[in-house]
């Protein structure tokens, strides 16, 4: 019995320093490992004017970029129907609108906390196809009787500079269609559906060869002023602020020049 019990005693002996052993393992393994602090995934979601899609998409990479665990999802079209959207309840974070009166607008909802800021600038131009098949080669060649012509609806940034200019020039263009955002209007030209439309200049430029932008003088008259502004209802006011700052800051501004904005 006597070695029998000694026999038992150091098995559960050499059991217990085992675990001990583990034990002091792991925690020393623990204590050994760099601090891993929790990054939750957050979404950011903007809505813009379809005029700042393609600077937007790239602003949008690099701030993922530089705040890790987060995705900037954006909604394009035209800023009226934005800010529709957002008073019917759609959940946003931040507006960037193609002009001040459309913010205003916004700010009139309640749905704008802040003064907004001002980051860029934008310009009307004649777009043509390629080819310009109707030979269109002023402002006053878009009301031609047989030119088919496509517009931005007046309630849309777009529409509402083309009005002005209009006005400016003493014409009344009658366009076979109006469409709610400026991308549209640019399809329709691209597609060879119209024969002329009124776009922004930035818009001109992103369709690389396969439109013509022609300027005119009136465009001048028109010059559209793009805000942005955190949301009341921003889900992370924070994260939403350093967005608009990441637009309005040095590196924002230089894409936003390079798709041929001009400064506020």
């Amino acid at each position: 019995m006597t070695t029998r019990y000694a026999v038992r005693a150091a098995a559960a002996a050499a059991t217990l320093a085992l675990l001990a052993g583990c034990a002091q393992g792991e925690a020393s393994t623990a204590e050994g490992q760099p601090d891993q602090p929790d990054r939750p995934e957050r979404t950011l979601t903007v809505f813009a004017a379809a005029s700042l899609q393609e600077s937007f998409e790239a602003i949008g990479a690099a701030f993922e970029r530089s705040h890790p665990g987060v995705t900037v999802r954006f909604g394009f079209g035209g800023s009226s129907g934005l800010v529709a959207q957002l008073a019917d309840g759609a959940p946003a974070d931040v507006l960037a609108t193609a002009n001040a009166a459309t913010m205003d607008r916004a700010a009139a909802e309640g749905l704008v906390p802040d003064v907004p800021t001002r980051f860029a600038t934008n310009r009307l131009q004649i777009v043509v196809p390629r080819d310009n098949p109707a030979g269109v080669g002023s402002l006053a060649d878009l009301a031609n009787p047989g030119t088919a012509v496509v517009l931005c609806a007046p309630a849309v940034p777009c529409g509402a500079a083309g009005v002005a200019v209009e006005r400016a020039a003493g014409i009344d263009i009658r366009p076979v269609s109006e469409e709610q955002s400026v991308t549209d209007v640019l399809g329709k030209v691209r597609s060879g559906e119209a024969d002329a439309g009124l776009v922004y200049v930035t818009d001109v430029r992103a369709a690389g060869g396969e439109v013509t932008g022609l300027d005119f003088p009136q465009a001048a008259e028109a010059v559209n002023t793009y805000p942005i502004a955190a949301l009341e209802d921003a889900t992370d006011e924070g994260l939403a602020g350093e967005f608009v700052a990441a637009v309005v800051g040095a590196e924002g501004q230089r894409v936003l020049r390079s798709a041929g904005f001009a400064a506020p």
